[in-house]
């Protein structure tokens, strides 16, 4: 039977997006950004970009009752998801660039997984997320290394160019920890390391992340977006099905695990 990139799923994309892959793909990398920004109880903590709010629950648990943890999010069903998810947690809608935080109200810690990204004016982020940070204070961020480094992502780019031509990975665009360190660097941020963190990913359904991942190429390719409604859905179904052949090396039983790869960097004030 042919496979459909939404035939398994229903709801909306932040639903799916917990469902899915908070816990066994956003997880482990959360933890590990958390580690390497030294996270301490009583912290004060800010989460840029934060989603359906990962990093900020678990770093709710680690500062404990005397720390503070903000999360922001321009996406409002993002924020919805997480307020359903931890309403204990401060959550805010609002631009990276124009962080919903006032002057004078800082913090000990900013985090971003794997938003940086997708900001349009990453300058600009980067000065807010310096703004608000308290004399000492540190910076934690987290980005996808490329494509190319990855290799089933290369395997599945590959698939989806085949029926759509060239695209940008939104997902994987700003993988080179140079620009990464200038871009703090000019900031005003100093102390900038860069590291490659690599994890396996596990998920049950072997057929579930290639699917997902057909949804979100077609949401990245200008040829999709050109194409009506009828031949999208085509286009996609045959993305689909492909991109589980490609995945195939990657299956073990009905689960698939794959390495995947950030950058993390790590910056003070």
């Amino acid at each position: 039977m042919a496979a459909s990139p939404q035939g398994i799923f229903s709801g909306s994309l932040p639903e799916m997006y917990e469902r899915f892959l908070v816990q066994p793909l956003f997880r482990p990398f959360a933890e590990a950004l958390l580690e390497r920004a030294s996270i301490t109880p009583g912290d004060r903590l800010l989460d840029v970009a934060c989603g359906t709010g990962i990093v900020a629950r678990l770093a709710h648990q680690m500062v404990g009752s005397s720390g503070r943890v903000v999360g922001v999010d321009a996406s409002p069903g993002m924020i919805g998801m997480a307020r359903t998810v931890a309403p204990a947690i401060d959550w805010r809608e609002g631009d990276a660039a124009r962080l919903p935080i006032p002057d004078g109200d800082t913090f000990d810690v900013v985090t971003c997984h794997q938003g940086l990204q997708f900001f349009p004016d990453k300058p600009a982020a980067a000065r807010e997320m310096r703004r608000v940070l308290a004399p000492g204070g540190r910076l934690a961020i987290a980005t996808w290394r490329p494509v190319a480094d990855i290799p089933l992502m290369r395997d599945l780019q590959r698939v989806a160019e085949r029926h759509l031509g060239p695209f940008a990975d939104a997902r994987h665009s700003f993988g080179d920890p140079q620009a990464i360190t200038t871009l703090l660097a000019d900031a005003g941020f100093v102390g900038i390391e860069v590291l490659t963190v690599t994890l396996t990913v596990r998920m049950k359904d072997a057929s579930v992340f290639p699917q997902l991942n057909t949804m979100a190429v077609i949401g990245m390719s200008p040829a999709a977006k050109a194409m009506g409604e009828e031949q999208r859905s085509r286009v996609a179904a045959a993305i689909a099905n492909d991109s589980i052949d490609a995945a195939r090396p990657y299956v073990e039983g009905d689960a698939i695990a794959f390495d995947l790869a950030t950058n993390i960097a790590i910056a003070r004030v």
